[in-house]
């Protein structure tokens, strides 16, 4: 079902493409994969598009490769429901009139950012169903002190709020 492939086939790539094919067989993604094209690359950051590249930061945890395949997922769900994730930033702007731009506090522009509000509350909420509360809010408290610190510290502070914007908007079934 899936397509993994390797950019250098170097040891990293190999055991994160086993690490990820055994996440795979051993939660149900079924409600959060957009895309079935994975590439494994040691010598990128992650991404979405144009094709889901994930690299091998996480070969000791696999609940971050986890987080980071479904954040970058949820990019995927959010281009195919471009109309709906507008009108939950439009939302989301007053309500946040600042909010962090560049890194490590924020994405790389402030349209992006306010996509992250979006992207990571999904994350969160994600985890929350296929590894449980605790392991969901360990995961997002790492990350609110890796990348995008402030916008998921804004997430977990706020965390009603955003959900019920994004919640009323984003049309995923198990939301």
């Amino acid at each position: 079902m899936f397509t993994i492939n390797l950019t250098h086939n170097d040891q990293r790539e190999r055991k994160t493409k086993q690490q990820l094919e055994n996440l795979l067989a051993e939660y149900d993604l079924s409600h959060w994969t957009f895309t079935y094209n994975i590439v494994i690359d040691s010598q990128s950051i992650p991404h979405s598009h144009p094709v889901l590249t994930l690299h091998t930061r996480h070969l000791d945890d696999d609940l971050l490769l986890l987080s980071t395949f479904l954040h970058e997922q949820i990019h995927w769900l959010l281009v195919q429901n471009r109309i709906e994730t507008e009108l939950a930033i439009a939302k989301l702007r007053p309500k946040y009139p600042i909010i962090p731009v560049g890194f490590p506090q924020g994405a790389r522009d402030e349209y992006s950012s306010y996509l992250h509000l979006v992207v990571n509350y999904l994350e969160y909420v994600a985890l929350q169903g296929l590894v449980g509360d605790a392991a969901a809010l360990k995961i997002i408290e790492f990350w609110s002190t890796d990348h995008y610190t402030g916008i998921y510290q804004l997430v977990l502070r706020d965390l009603k709020e955003i959900g019920g914007i994004v919640d009323r908007y984003i049309p995923c079934k198990i939301l």
